[in-house]
This record gives structure tokens, sequence and C-alpha cells, in this order.
């Protein structure tokens, strides 16, 4: 099941350079009228919140109305996915449906499912990291791992929600390297900024979030990266070892992030959305956004992004079911 996760995760990360985005039709003209509710579930200052930020902003000038970035936070992301799902899908509400999307319902959190929303395009792929304070006593993943095996329970980590994406990544490493699940207790957080203050505080011992998301801090020397969970080296980060290459579990895991519109919404409204996002993220604004975060433009359209969610929730769920965080 860690081979099915990693398997998706980890060659969807590495060919999206090469997919072809969808073509919108020719007919696919709609535009608001008035101003657009960008809802994002997760709290300001996070990888998710910065994306969407910037998307909407591109797409507010691509459509000549505002496009006001709310961040509905709460309930481990089910308030604010709960928001875009069931908004009315008359393309005045859309926002940014992440990996959360095919996590919660396996954690018991929402019957919520991808199949609840209108996934419009993909934003990013996430890669986890593995990150420590910089006076941590550690130098390696390995080197936390021996000692939270020694000592299960003493050594705490954090990133976001229990049961969400970045405790995945946790969990599913510790599980992948043979120890228990709970061997470094998680500590639940409303994302990644929260959680990365609280490492820099002496909080706690371990962050998870995506290695994007602590990149400045990384570079600034505030934290201090020990791995990376993908199969190559993040390019802006080129000295902190991946685990596909440390671990002899090999476990690598990426989040996504998405932009999505209600269930239900209006193919000519849909592929409108389709059609102005693929052209925003196709622009030099975008990729110097997205090389100022150490991260890779893709380009996604609807198509391939449902059959890439679809295969990701099963996949997943069969991970969570492995590490005991699937109800």
């Amino acid at each position: 099941m860690t081979k099915a996760l990693n398997t998706l995760l980890g060659a969807t990360a590495l060919g999206l350079g090469a997919l072809v985005a969808t073509q919108a039709a020719a007919e696919c003209d709609w535009k608001p009228e008035r101003a657009v509710t960008y809802v994002v579930p997760w709290g300001a200052g996070g990888g998710t919140d910065a994306n969407s930020r910037m998307l909407a902003s591109l797409l507010s000038q691509e459509f000549g109305q505002p496009f006001n970035v709310v961040n509905r936070t709460g309930g481990n992301g089910v308030t604010g996915h709960s928001a875009i799902a069931r908004a009315k899908p008359d393309g005045y509400t859309v926002g940014a449906v992440t990996v959360e999307i095919d996590t919660m319902h396996w954690a018991g959190l929402t019957d919520l499912t991808y199949e609840n929303v209108t996934p419009i395009a993909l934003v990013d792929i996430v890669p986890a990291g593995f990150t420590v304070g910089k006076d941590s006593p550690y130098g390696s993943v390995q080197e936390v791992l021996d000692y939270a095996k020694a000592n299960p329970g003493e050594l705490t980590a954090s990133g976001t929600a229990q049961g969400g994406i970045w405790h995945l990544a946790l969990a599913g490493l510790l599980n992948a390297e043979g120890m228990d699940p709970e061997a470094i207790r998680w500590i639940p957080s409303k994302g990644a900024a929260p959680a990365m203050k609280e490492l820099m505080a002496g909080g706690v011992d371990v962050v998870t979030v995506a290695q994007s998301e602590a990149k400045t801090l990384i570079e600034q020397g505030e934290l201090k990266g020990l791995g990376y969970m993908h199969s190559e080296r993040m390019a802006a980060l080129p000295d902190i070892p991946t685990t596909a290459e440390t671990l002899e579990s090999g476990w690598t895991l990426a989040a996504f992030i998405t932009v999505s519109g209600p269930e239900g919404m209006d193919s000519e409204i849909a592929c409108s959305y389709e059609k102005a996002a693929l052209k925003v993220m196709g622009s030099p604004e975008w990729a110097e956004f997205k090389a100022s975060r150490g991260s890779d433009v893709v380009l996604m359209g609807t198509n391939e992004l449902n059959k890439f969610v679809a295969e990701s929730d099963v996949a997943l769920g069969e991970t969570m079911k492995a590490i005991g965080l699937a109800k």
C-alpha cells in the first residue's frame, strides 16, 4: 500500500511537466460579472494560502473582477472544503480543494469526497519535508528515527490536524520503517505556518509540512531541513537528501492543491475557469512565483485531474487503513 501511494504521487510529480494541458473549447467564454469568493480551507501563511492568493490575483486580472480570498479554517479541513462543495455552482465561489478531499472521509470526519466538487486545474504538487529546529541535536532523519525507536512517544511532531496529510506523511514513514506510527507523537495544528512557529519556539521537535513551505526559514537558518519525502532533491535546497535515497523503505509522499468549484458546476463555467487557470499558470508571473518557492510549474486540466484525484483517493485510503488512521 505504501508502494501504491509512492508510485502514484511520485510518478505523477515527475511526469507533470510533460503533460499536455487540457484544451478548453472555444465556446468557453463565461466571465463573472461581480466579485468571486476564493475559499482556502487552511490558515494564512501556509503554502496553500500563498498559492491560492497568487492564483486569485492572476485570475482577477484575467477576468477583470475581484477574487476575494477567504480562509475558512476548522474541522480539520472540513469547514472550508464544505464551503466550496456546497456553494451555489454559479461561478461565484471557487477555492483550493487540497489532498484532504481524499483523506477526510477515510478518517471519518465527513461524508464529503472528491465526487462532491468540480475539479478545474492542478495548482501544485507538494512533497512533504522533515524539518527540525536550528538548534536540534539531530543531523539526519535516521538519527531522529533511532532516538524515537529507543524512546517511543518522547518526541513530538506537527504540521496539520490529526489525520491530515502531513500527519499521514509522518505516520506512513514510521510505518514503512517498521516502527509504531505513534512513536513520534502528533500535535495537531491549524496549518503549516502555526506548526513552524511552534517548532521555532521549541514546542515540538519535528514538522513534516511541505519543504516548499519551510524553504525560506531553512534558507534563513531558522530551521534545519533533514529530509525531503520525494524521489528527487528539491532544486532550491539541493543539500537536503530525499527519503527515497536515505531510508531503507524509500518512503515518499506528496500532497496536492487544486482550484475547484462546487458540485454540479455548469460545464460552460467550469471550462471557462479551466481555460483561464491554465493560461495564467503558463505565464511568466506564475513561473517567477513558483521559482521563488522552489517549486515547479505543473499544468493539468480537468480531465487528467479528475482521474488523478480519484486514483489518489484509493491509494491514500489504502495507506490510512494500513497505519490505522482510517475509520
